[in-house]
């Protein structure tokens, strides 16, 4: 039989200590943690993404020209047109409108400086939901050629114009 150095029994005993001490399983060097796509929900009445950026300027023709000029941002009357995909729905196609309201809109309350719209998928279900949450709710409705809006207010008493646009003619 053939003896073994001291040293090998040392560092094969230090092996085993050191595998025993983390009860015998795998390590693995840690890995970043990979983001899961997110949850599709078949609930109506949710938000899809922004609408529409809506501010008040006293000099609403220099600031549509300032914004043309600086950011690219061309609001010739009907407001600057950014398109966008919906990211579990690719195909789905959005628009996001940016314009500017003269100081003296009654569309934007006096209170507040802009206003946000939202797109939603199902109004109906969106108002029915937050009225039993207790939001303050406008009566008024709205139905044009290019969707259907409703406004809502926050604890600030913010307007929020919601806006769910017409289906995609096949």
């Amino acid at each position: 039989m053939q003896r073994l150095p001291w040293s090998t029994i040392a560092l094969g005993s230090l092996l085993l200590i050191s595998v025993s001490s983390i009860g015998g399983q795998d390590v693995k060097s840690p890995q970043p943690e990979k983001s899961k796509p997110p949850v599709k929900t078949e609930q109506r009445g949710r938000i899809l993404g922004i609408g529409g950026v809506f501010f008040k300027s006293a000099n609403r023709d220099q600031m549509r020209e300032w914004y043309s000029k600086h950011l690219g941002l061309a609001d010739k009357g009907q407001g600057a047109m950014l398109p966008w995909r919906e990211h579990d729905d690719p195909q789905q196609e959005h628009v996001t409108v940016w314009t500017i309201f003269s100081a003296s809109t009654d569309y934007i309350p006096a209170t507040q400086p802009l206003m946000i719209n939202y797109i939603v998928d199902d109004m109906e279900a969106l108002l029915d939901r937050l009225k039993q949450e207790g939001v303050k709710i406008d009566a008024k409705r709205m139905n044009e050629s290019y969707g259907r809006f409703a406004w809502i207010y926050d604890l600030d008493g913010n307007k929020i114009e919601l806006w769910q646009p017409l289906p995609a003619k096949p």
